[in-house]
């Protein structure tokens, strides 16, 4: 398994390599129901399980896109990583976009 950290070092380890900045992104649109749903908890209180499940499926697929690439380039890591979330259109697209950069590590 690939260590992810916003940190930007890894305790016990040593940073070898450097491989440079790789990203991951998500677009994922929301669906009427949910914007639905979402407009009557605004009325009447309450949290949006729809919006945010949606949330927690986009920033774990932008972090596993991310690993991906990171693999792809022989680094063992993926340190000082930054997820950011952004609306797209009028509202009903979501991106998410994780950052940091690949490196190679070696017990310390």
């Amino acid at each position: 398994m690939m260590i992810v950290t916003t940190t930007p070092t890894v305790e016990g380890y040593v940073i070898t390599g450097y491989y440079g900045i790789v990203f991951g992104e998500v677009i994922s649109g929301v669906n009427i129901l949910k914007d639905l749903g979402a407009g009557l908890r605004n009325v009447f209180g309450g949290r949006s399980q729809g919006y945010e499940d949606e949330l927690v499926q986009a920033r774990e697929g932008a972090i596993n896109e991310m690993q991906q690439r990171a693999a792809a380039m022989g680094a063992h890591a993926v340190v000082g990583v930054d997820i950011d979330y952004e609306v797209l259109g009028e509202g009903n697209m979501l991106m998410v976009t994780a950052s940091g950069t690949a490196v190679q590590l070696a017990k310390a």
